[in-house]
């Protein structure tokens, strides 16, 4: 079991590509630092933070995820737009993805879980990825061992994963930085992104 999260971190996507098939998380409470509305990028300047603005609850008290809606009082999409092209104009698969990719900003989501559902949907086309999806009825704190990976979408103390290095824009200027969004892979990558995914298995299985 997994988050919908926007535009997922590669870890979460290398589990994805060695399962086969998943469950979204789909009646927990929304939390704040972690990957549900936020993503990072490789920028000019080093990792940057792209977030997805959420409007939080009147009452200042718990909402459940799946009822976070996003704060479109202002121009939120078009400056992220231009963060993506600034930061890739020059990657190889860049323009090769774009049109999929800036098509997610095209449309008018209420909705934080439809955004990062819509998103997912577009990487798992771009990457060539087929792979099952099922979502909770209810909420469950405790999940079969081995099988409960929510713990992927925390952006704040999470752990470092062994990935492998792979050419990135900015790397002569601040070096390898691993576990971006999946966005990064793919303009970087392309084709090659799901054999990338594909290798690092043996994080999560066995076999």
């Amino acid at each position: 079991m997994v988050q919908p999260t926007f535009f997922s971190p590669i870890i979460q996507y290398v589990l994805m590509a060695s399962a086969g098939g998943i469950v979204f998380e789909n009646h927990d409470n929304f939390q704040k630092q972690t990957y549900r509305n936020r993503c990072y990028i490789y920028g000019a300047n080093g990792k940057q933070l792209l977030t997805v603005p959420v409007m939080h609850a009147k009452n200042s008290g718990r909402q459940r995820t799946r009822d976070v809606r996003i704060d479109n009082s202002f121009s939120w999409k078009k400056n992220m737009i231009k963060s993506l092209e600034s930061s890739y104009r020059s990657s190889p698969y860049f323009e090769f993805y774009e049109d999929d990719i800036i098509e997610i900003f095209k449309k008018d989501h209420s909705f934080l879980l439809d955004l990062n559902l819509h998103a997912h949907e577009l990487v798992t086309q771009c990457l060539g990825l087929e792979v099952s999806v099922r979502f909770t009825e209810s909420y469950t704190e405790e999940w079969p061992e081995g099988e409960d990976f929510r713990y992927l979408a925390k952006a704040k103390g999470e752990p470092s994963y062994a990935l492998k290095k792979y050419t990135q824009v900015f790397e002569s200027k601040h070096g390898f930085i691993m576990n971006l969004s999946i966005l990064d892979l793919l303009f970087n990558e392309g084709t090659n992104a799901m054999q990338y995914l594909e290798e690092h298995r043996s994080l999560f299985f066995n076999s």
